[in-house]
């Protein structure tokens, strides 16, 4: 049975992209059509940052100019989605990096968490470690978290649990794809946990870097 953290995700993410359809829509161009624009151009999403890495060092947005970033918001206590959407992705970028060295360093992991009252630099660091030896667990204060979030268009909410510190986080289901200088590009192939479908294989994700990363 979906619990209602898991509620609260589909919901969000279905909300979000049907805000996005018209532009996702172009991606099904006839063959012989002109190069696609990325589906989220001119959207207004991403924005500066200032947050807290796995090391405990600072990371401002400004420390990726030139990269892509692969961006994906969740968090480590999560059960169930995000350990598989992490996953893919990974696994989607690792193969994207085997096919062609150079294009796959230039894109950036980022893991920011929604729940920087449990994600600690300590508590990020392991969890990271398991995806891709790039990726980077983003934490920060309560404020930074939530101005990031808004930046990245993504909501999410506390759900309370059997105990105090046994919560789950609803929040948006989203992986977004920006360019070397910030701006949003295109959102990567996520599972809809609803389904048996397998809509974030690996290969997909893999597919969708190599349609933007140049």
């Amino acid at each position: 049975m979906m619990n209602i953290a898991d509620m609260g995700q589909k919901l969000v993410r279905a909300s979000l992209i049907l805000f996005f359809g018209a532009a996702l829509a172009g991606c099904n161009a006839p063959a012989d059509a002109p190069p696609a624009k990325p589906p989220l151009e001119g959207a207004r999403i991403g924005g500066p940052f200032t947050l807290t890495d796995q090391n405990g060092q600072t990371v401002r947005d400004t420390d990726f100019a030139g990269k892509y970033r692969l961006v994906y918001f969740g968090y480590s206590f999560c059960p169930d989605i995000c350990p598989v959407d992490l996953q893919k992705l990974m696994r989607g970028l690792s193969q994207f990096e085997k096919s062609d060295a150079a294009l796959g360093a230039k894109v950036a992991p980022l893991f920011v968490t929604v729940d920087p009252a449990r994600d600690t630099p300590a508590a990020l660091k392991p969890f990271v470690a398991r995806y891709h030896p790039r990726l980077l667990g983003l934490t920060g204060t309560p404020e930074q978290i939530a101005a990031v979030a808004k930046a990245y268009v993504v909501t999410y909410n506390k759900v309370d649990g059997s105990a105090p510190d046994r919560y789950l986080m609803a929040h948006s289901q989203l992986a977004f794809l920006m360019d070397p200088v910030g701006k949003p590009l295109a959102l990567l192939p996520l599972d809809d946990p609803s389904t048996d479908a397998d809509e974030g294989a690996p290969d997909k994700v893999a597919a969708e870097l190599a349609k933007w990363v140049k």
